[in-house]
């Protein structure tokens, strides 16, 4: 079992490239190596496999808070969970279940959210994505300060409130108040659920 993300940049052309192309391929290079593990295609377009499946969700949202640090940015994330076929030197020619279900859940979920699930198991995917569907509401509404704060956390999660308003040149208060905009100690919650089903169906 594989998680396989597909997706491209919201609004790319309405920015320098030279401002967002540097912050994901640093993202995806914490992941492996390219071609093999991901690849940036078309532009604005981009595949990348997450091997451990439980660290799928949080990826997502990290490259989402990444590239909403930037005004006017945004990303469409499709995770497909399934078994691949080892066969192939570059991602962009890989096959298998995980492939299959990220490509349908990016031609046709995508079409109605920003970030969505298509695995095998059709009642965890309605159950989780009408929760992204709610998650969303929050996210796609993220601010640069809001974003660049959900960011500083996921990056060092053992850190403190305190530590961050610092690093940020913010007041506590000022913190607190981007930290329950952001909605992330929601957002947290429903990354830990999903790591608690993704488990479950692991070890059934």
């Amino acid at each position: 079992m594989t998680s396989i993300l597909t997706g491209d940049i919201i609004n790319s052309r309405e920015v320098d490239s030279n401002e967002w192309l540097p912050l994901i391929k640093s993202a995806f290079q914490t992941i492996g190596a390219s071609p093999k593990l991901w690849e940036i295609y078309r532009g604005d377009s981009f595949q990348i496999e997450i091997e451990n499946i439980e660290n799928a969700l949080l990826f997502a949202i990290k490259l989402k808070a990444t590239l909403k640090k930037i005004k006017n940015l945004d990303v469409r994330i499709a995770i497909g969970i399934g078994a691949k076929n080892e066969n192939y030197k570059n991602i962009t020619e890989g096959n298998g279940e995980a492939f299959i279900y990220s490509g349908l859940a990016f031609d046709t979920l995508l079409k109605k959210q920003n970030l969505a699930i298509t695995s095998s198991d059709k009642d965890f995917d309605a159950i989780f994505n009408t929760s992204l569907a709610l998650a969303l509401l929050t996210m796609d509404n993220w601010t640069v300060n809001s974003a660049d704060f959900v960011l500083k956390y996921l990056e060092n999660p053992n850190t403190t409130q305190k530590l961050i308003a610092k690093e940020l040149k913010i007041s506590e208060s000022s913190a607190s108040e981007r930290r329950k905009r952001a909605g992330l100690d929601e957002i947290m919650q429903l990354e830990k659920l999903y790591r608690e089903l993704i488990n479950q169906k692991i070890n059934q």
